[in-house]
Parts: structure tokens; sequence; C-alpha cells
């Protein structure tokens, strides 16, 4: 009984955290995510060089006292440039995911919603969006506005709205007949205080989900296109950028490829399993 009691007395998030910290892989993911979220938030304290001075005279050393994780083909710190790198595939995977959440949730919305026309015209231009692979998407948006960083982000959170989107439309066509919309409704409340105050918050849990989940394919998506030299330019370090450079000297000097490359996998598979343990933390039939 005082154990149903503490229950109901925590909020939705409380008890989201909860159930979130039973999961051990969501756990274990969230801590790679606070190493990761750390070493972009203080890289100029970490990183022991500057991510672009070049050291001619140790080019392609493997990691030693001096240089943790060696260097590359011009003799950079490989340390100081995957720590840099973790700030610019982060910001990229967080921006572009805003973008992608602000213009599908709100097309999402407004789909579901008022339904009819404007549901069959948004939903059939996302159809049409659909239809084309998110990463070949994303690369003629890139190709077409240009390399850079913005160029990229703006890229990625095109490529992603229609996810979005149909997460939001979903939510919100399964509660716009509830009586406390009707009832705020008759009340004299506008559709957009509707929208924002009764529905969106009540569908926070698929699109926390989804949030999760879109961070770590656009970071992948944002290591593609610039591992096909669509993305961040040098002399930025982003892991994508770093392993094309590396792949001309896998041979010779294996660890340009191998730390990028590991790099990625463990911030993808990390967002991957806290959004993995979301969903059953969010899901109603996995409470006890």
């Amino acid at each position: 009984m005082p154990e149903k009691n503490k229950k109901k007395q925590r909020g939705f998030f409380a008890d989201t955290w909860h159930r979130l910290c039973k999961s051990r892989l969501a756990v274990l993911g969230m801590i790679v995510l606070v190493i990761f979220a750390l070493l972009a938030i203080f890289a100029d304290q970490i990183a022991p060089y500057p991510y672009d001075l070049q050291n001619l005279e140790k080019i392609g050393l493997s990691p030693c006292a001096e240089y943790l994780l060696g260097t590359d083909n011009l003799g950079r710190c490989m340390f100081s440039r995957l720590v840099y790198g973790a700030r610019i595939s982060l910001r990229i995977g967080f921006i572009s995911v805003s973008i992608s959440l602000l213009a599908g949730g709100t097309l999402g919305a407004v789909a579901g919603f008022y339904g009819g026309k404007a549901d069959m015209i948004i939903m059939r231009c996302l159809d049409v969006m659909m239809a084309i692979p998110s990463v070949l998407l994303a690369i003629v948006i890139s190709a077409t506005l240009g390399t850079g960083v913005r160029n990229l982000m703006i890229a990625i959170g095109i490529s992603s709205i229609p996810s979005f989107a149909r997460i939001v439309r979903a939510s919100t066509m399964g509660l716009r007949g509830q009586e406390y919309i009707e009832a705020a409704r008759l009340s004299g409340c506008s559709d957009f205080r509707i929208i924002t105050r009764h529905i969106l918050p009540n569908i926070l849990a698929p699109v926390i989900v989804q949030v999760t989940l879109g961070l770590a394919l656009a970071i992948l998506n944002a290591s593609s296109l610039s591992f096909l030299g669509l993305g961040v330019q040098a002399p930025y370090p982003e892991w994508g950028s770093m392993l094309a450079a590396g792949r001309s000297y896998m041979r010779q000097y294996p660890h340009m490829v191998l730390y990028p490359g590991l790099a990625i996998v463990f911030l993808v598979l990390s967002l991957n399993m806290i959004g993995d343990g979301l969903r059953d933390a969010l899901d109603p039939r996995m409470k006890n």
C-alpha cells in the first residue's frame, strides 16, 4: 500500500524518470551521453591542443603519453579533434532536430486538428518527402544550399520533418474528439490555445521518444554527409569528415578512422538505448 501511494504522489516526469532508471541499458546510454556532452561543453579546457594545430614532425603517431589518441596525417592531435568534434556533432543534432520538431510538429498538429482538405494537402506533400530516403533528401538539399554547418543543419532538419509530423498528427487525431477538448472549445478557447495548452502537453510521450531517436539519426546523417564532402568542411573536426580524411591512410594510420568511427558508434548507440528506454518508460502498458 505505501508503494502505491508513492506512485500516485509522483508526477508524470518523476514517474517516467523512476521507471527509466530501472533500465540498465538506458542508464548506460545516459552515462555515455553525459560524457560526450561534458566533452562538448568543456572542449576548450579538456583538449590539450587546438584542433587545427599542426606538427609536421609528428605525423601519424600512434597513441602515446603526449598524444593520447595519436596524430593524423597532418600532425594534429586526434584526441583534441574528437573532443571538438563532439561539440559540432551534438550541436548539429540538437539544432536539426529542433527544426524538424518545430516544422513537423506544427504541420502535424494542424493536419490532425483540422482534418479535411488541410490534412489531405499537408499529408500528401509529406508523403512525397517520405518517398525519398531521408539521407538522399538531405544530400539533395545540402547540395542545393551548399556546404557548411548551417546548411547541413537545415538539410537534415528538413529531411526529418515527415517523421515528426506523422507522429504529432496521429496523436492529435486521437485527442481532438475528447470531452475536455470539446469543453475547452465551448468555453471560448481559440484553436491555437486548444492546440498549445490542451493537446500538445498530452502528446509529449511519443514526441520525446521521437526526439531522442531523431537526434541519433541526425548525428548519423550529419556524419554521412560530411563523409561525402557535403557537410562540415576542413579544418573543422566533424567525425564524418575525419573518417573521410583518414580513409586514404587506413593502412598506414588505422587510428585515424578507428577513433572517429567508435565515437559515432558510441554516441548513436547511447541515444538509441535512451530512446528505447524512454519508449518503455512512457508506455502505459509497461506500468505495474
